[in-house]
């Protein structure tokens, strides 16, 4: 696997996050505030938007870049994917011809502010990390209903909430909710007061369907991968979720990073499944390698203190894989569209601090972790920085996804009061 060479300078390194490999796709703005298409290149950014309209890139439809998603292109299809991703690479290849006139066509990403990538049609939230699964359980239900009968057999997942997903550096406030307290009759409304991050990785369906796909099907729907945080308040969740799940614990919101990693970028990465406690069905039996070796960090960053690293595990400790997780969806007949987000459900390894969640760090509050500058914290506090990083390596190349970041903000003194 050899990094390939670009006349951007910057991504000719081995520890860059955006090599000529990797030119993953993202929406950027600059001080005139259009939001344009663009492709990340070193510490750089290709204007997509602009390459289009010089001609230097053509599609067989209408143009496709001069808006603010990448969802044209995605309802394309793999060839036409394939094709776009080849041209882009020549022109930023060492050996382009036209490097004077595409110069002009660079932004800093310094000078950038970054935007959703895509228009979001529906957001699928599963539980597919066999380690949080066992982890969860056994902080809610005990060690003897850690795992619920059908876990091994079926991708378990809930339909979340499009509408409050966001870009990595969207700030919120804490939410509001009913709560019921052990030690009280009844419940109260009040902030949560056990909000926590879900370390996830987020798989974008491009190509739709209407009816039953296999997983290798499946697989070729899927247009590229993020960085996603579905961030829980996981005393609203304890009251609200029996017996249906969760509901308003996890709308307030969902923060994805900002460039969408295609498949053809992780190819090289692809590892194959765990050991299975039972063999799965055959719809379900993946064909070859589908997981992906990518490790995955969550820092946490305090109001007045330093960056702490509070996890490290690795997106090939799941149990299902996207491509299962969206043929399992498309069982019913329930119709897929461009622009479905997929997450994975938090990843945890067996290790303590492999877990991906502040519920399995402090196992339920009971054991606080505690942070480099000494503070200690069961759930997150006001102004508490989650950072989420993806990177996949090899020896000589980096896949990096960029940041995916939220800062949690003090709840209101009355939401009615606004």
């Amino acid at each position: 696997m050899e990094l390939l060479e670009s006349w951007v300078t910057s991504a000719n390194s081995s520890t860059t996050n955006f090599p000529l490999n990797n030119l993953p796709y993202g929406v950027f703005s600059t001080d005139d505030l259009e939001k344009r298409c663009g492709v990340a290149i070193g510490d750089m950014i290709l204007d997509c938007q602009a390459v289009e309209a010089a001609g230097l890139i053509n599609f067989t439809n209408a143009p496709l870049l001069q808006s603010s998603s990448w969802n044209g292109l995605m309802e394309l299809g793999p060839l036409e994917w394939a094709r776009f991703r080849m041209d882009i690479t020549s022109l930023l290849c060492k050996k382009s011809e036209i490097q004077g006139d595409l110069k002009t066509m660079l932004v800093r990403q310094t000078a950038a502010e970054l935007h959703m990538p895509f228009q979001i049609s529906e957001f699928t939230d599963f539980w597919s990390s066999k380690n949080h699964a066992i982890n969860a359980g056994i902080i809610l239900r005990g060690a003897e209903n850690a795992l619920p009968e059908n876990w091994r057999h079926i991708p378990i997942g809930y339909n979340g909430r499009a509408s409050s997903v966001n870009v990595s550096g969207t700030n919120f406030r804490r939410p509001w909710g009913q709560i019921k307290r052990s030690n009280v009759s009844q419940p109260e409304f009040s902030p949560s007061e056990r909000f926590d991050f879900e370390l996830e990785m987020g798989a974008i369906v491009g190509v739709p369907s209407n009816g039953p796909v296999t997983v290798q099907e499946a697989d070729d729907m899927i247009f590229g991968y993020v960085v996603l945080n579905d961030w829980s308040a996981r005393d609203i969740q304890a009251w609200e979720g029996q017996p249906l799940g969760p509901f308003q614990a996890k709308a307030t919101a969902t923060t994805i990073s900002p460039w969408i990693v295609t498949k053809a970028a992780l190819e090289p990465f692809r590892c194959s499944s765990p050991a299975r406690d039972y063999q799965l069905l055959s719809y379900l039996e993946e064909r070859g390698s589908m997981f992906y070796d990518i490790d995955l960090t969550a820092i946490l960053t305090p109001k007045d203190g330093p960056p702490c690293i509070i996890t490290q595990t690795n997106f090939r400790k799941i149990y299902y894989t996207s491509a299962q997780q969206l043929a399992h969806h498309t069982t019913s007949g329930c119709p897929m569209n461009s622009g479905d987000l997929l997450g994975s459900g938090t990843i945890s390894g067996s290790r303590k601090l492999e877990r991906g969640s502040m519920l399995e760090l402090s196992w339920g509050g009971r054991e606080p972790l505690t942070l480099e500058n000494g503070e200690v914290r069961s759930f997150l506090e006001d102004f508490d920085t989650l950072t989420l990083c993806a990177r996949a390596r090899s020896e000589h190349i980096t896949i990096g996804f960029g940041n995916c970041t939220g800062t949690l903000l003090p709840a209101l003194v009355d939401p009615y009061n606004r």
